[in-house]
């Protein structure tokens, strides 16, 4: 589990350690990452922890992960919205973490997954649409949408699956800085959902909560020169 520090990657341990699943939690703050150990532990898992930046050494992280029946990516960042805009090294490094790093990674990991493994990697519905508010943000999750299709392409023939999950709003700190709205879900709904996701033994596209893809089916179709003038 990458990222596994995340509101919504622990919301998802949890539910794996309660059916005393083996996790290996993968983050780049070792107190943060020991804590999250702890708390997985009273609830029944047996956690291994490892204390890495996904930007960097991926050869090593590859070595230690490579054998999971399920790889929960969860890395990324959302950033401060008038730096991405106005700062293009910012720009860079958000889409270096979101994008390349995770492209990286998977493209090691790949040949190492055996029959019947599974990859779930956390995009958003951000990545559907460029939207104004998050348009670096979004890039970097359409990027990861397009690479995440051609690695479900590449690795069905050998049994592998590749799960796209896209939430929308979720009530975590990344997003403690927006308004809250009927749309948000909690992490521990999303977290849930993406257990349930990889269970059904699916792959393809997830929409967190299903919803979502109604609301994006709309947003897709409206036309350009109505879309352009909206502002959300």
């Amino acid at each position: 589990m990458l990222g596994a520090t995340s509101a919504i990657a622990q919301a998802a341990a949890r539910v794996w350690a309660e059916r005393g699943a083996e996790l290996v939690l993968v983050a780049r703050d070792p107190q943060k990452v020991a804590a999250v150990a702890d708390d997985l532990r009273t609830r029944g898992a047996q956690v291994e922890t490892v204390v890495q930046d996904l930007d960097h050494d991926q050869a090593a992280l590859v070595e230690r992960v490579g054998a999971a029946d399920v790889t929960l990516l969860a890395q990324g960042i959302f950033g401060d919205a008038q730096r991405r805009d106005s700062d293009p090294d910012y720009a860079e490094a958000v889409l270096r973490t979101n994008l390349v790093s995770p492209i990286r990674f998977l493209t090691l990991l790949a040949p190492r997954l055996r029959r019947g493994a599974c990859v779930a990697a956390l995009s958003s519905v951000a990545g559907d649409r460029g939207r104004a508010k998050v348009g670096v943000y979004g890039a970097s999750k359409a990027g990861l949408d397009s690479f995440l299709s051609a690695l479900r392409q590449r690795l069905q023939p050998a049994g592998v699956r590749v799960l796209t999950l896209k939430p929308g709003f979720v009530d975590t700190p990344m997003t403690a800085s927006l308004p809250k709205t009927p749309l948000f879900a909690s992490a521990a709904q999303v977290g849930s959902a993406i257990v349930r996701a990889v269970d059904s033994r699916r792959d393809g596209i997830v929409y967190l909560p299903w919803w979502w893809r109604l609301v994006m089916l709309v947003i897709k179709a409206l036309p350009e020169r109505v879309f352009k003038r909206l502002r959300f």
